[in-house]
């Protein structure tokens, strides 16, 4: 049975002797390292958003930057297609000149040609019909 006397007074004052003596030595430091860990768990949350943040403005200004490359790079490659184009026009259109002359000299020396062999033709057409009428009626035509 209980007996109520005073070894239970002393075991309840040796109780509460030992939870203060527990408290102060074993509950309160490790309250405060779990205090101390919660406290660097929601600063590193915090650090982690902030450059997750950071990351995504970052690679926000990297597209744009691309974008404006990307439309530098076509603007000047449209340019450079476009200069390549008036230059190819400019060597094609020198070169079909160039072709138009020689084409045009040639055509006036074979006009030339032509005139000269029909001006020998005509000044030797008397005399070749004379020497062939000659042949055909088989004596000679001067008179």
């Amino acid at each position: 049975m209980i007996t109520v006397d005073i070894t239970m007074v002393i075991h309840i004052i040796n109780m509460i002797i030992l939870m203060v003596v527990l408290n102060a030595t074993l509950y309160k430091p490790v309250l405060g390292i779990l205090q101390k860990r919660t406290e660097k768990i929601d600063s590193l949350n915090n650090d982690v958003e902030q450059f997750e943040e950071n990351a995504r403005h970052r690679q926000a200004e990297v597209d744009k930057k691309m974008h404006e490359a990307s439309m530098k790079a076509k603007k000047a490659l449209d340019g450079a297609r476009s200069e390549a184009q008036a230059a190819g026009a400019e060597k094609l259109a020198a070169i079909r000149e160039e072709a138009d002359g020689a084409k045009e000299k040639q055509l006036s020396d074979l006009r030339s040609q032509i005139e000269t062999a029909r001006k020998e033709l005509q000044d030797n057409a008397a005399g070749f019909a004379r020497d062939m009428a000659g042949k055909i009626l088989g004596r000679s035509l001067e008179a």
